[in-house]
């Protein structure tokens, strides 16, 4: 038995609203995406806007000149609803201002990472594309961010992030060994899944991600007291680093999206 057919896209339209509260027009074509409240509070005090969706499972708020910020919660399932759901306006480019856990010695807290790609663990993205499809972002995003880190004389890492489902690994000595195998640089739970599913639905993608925890060594598992001094060091500035980014995209209107094969 089969029941009529739902159009995908429809769906989109209709869910985007719902979830976030914000109307489909109020969107801009350049999406920056977060996990936390604090940027979306941060944005709304920046360019005087109203905030959406306090009472939403996502919330949002647009600058009125092209440019929307968007907290989707935490996790791989969130990342792919927001992707699935952002093809409701088609953006033009999609940046995600992630936090991470640095495994690196060189990587330290309040470092600022451009991943190249991200080692798909979450299982989440296996949904929308093959094991052997590698999760990148859009080059020409990561080089606008790139350029406005260089602008600021702000030194910054790249690597591949591991992504994974996981809060509670720091003591899974099996799975920090296989951390280490891997050589990623960071570690988080949406990053890889961003990639695939932006590159499911076409949108060009990229992630700037901060370094707030070195979970691999006993000192630097996060907790509420280090968040909050990363949050009260780092966070503004790396805010202000997405909005730059994506509005020096807006007006030099370079193309974006990579070709479709």
């Amino acid at each position: 038995m089969t029941g009529p057919e739902i159009d995908r896209a429809e769906i989109a339209r209709s869910w985007l609203p719902r979830y976030t509260g914000m109307p489909l027009e109020k969107f801009g074509r350049y999406i920056l995406l977060t996990n936390f409240n604090y940027y979306v509070d941060q944005f709304a005090k920046m360019f005087d806007c109203e905030i959406y969706g306090q009472s939403r499972p996502m919330q949002a708020a647009s600058n009125g000149d092209g440019l929307t910020i968007v907290n989707f919660g935490i996790g791989s399932a969130n990342a792919a609803t927001i992707m699935d759901l952002l093809t409701a306006i088609c953006p033009e480019g999609v940046l995600f201002l992630g936090k991470c856990g640095g495994l690196k010695a060189s990587t330290e807290i309040g470092n600022f990472i451009l991943p190249i790609a991200a080692v798909r663990g979450e299982g989440t993205s296996m949904d929308y594309m093959p094991p052997e499809v590698p999760a990148l972002p859009s080059f020409k995003l990561h080089k606008f961010v790139s350029d406005r880190l260089v602008d600021r004389n702000l030194e910054y890492r790249t690597g591949v992030i591991y992504t994974t489902n996981r809060r509670l690994w720091e003591h899974d000595v099996d799975f920090r060994a296989k951390l280490a195998r891997l050589t990623c640089i960071g570690i988080d739970m949406e990053t890889a899944t961003l990639f695939i599913v932006g590159h499911y639905n076409s949108i060009a993608r990229g992630a700037l991600l901060l370094v707030s925890d070195v979970p691999t060594t006993p000192e630097g598992v996060k907790t509420e007291a280090s968040d909050a001094e990363v949050t009260s060091k780092w966070v503004d500035l790396h805010l202000e680093l997405g909005i730059e980014a994506m509005t020096t995209i807006e007006k030099g209107g370079e193309h974006i999206r990579h070709f479709r094969y």
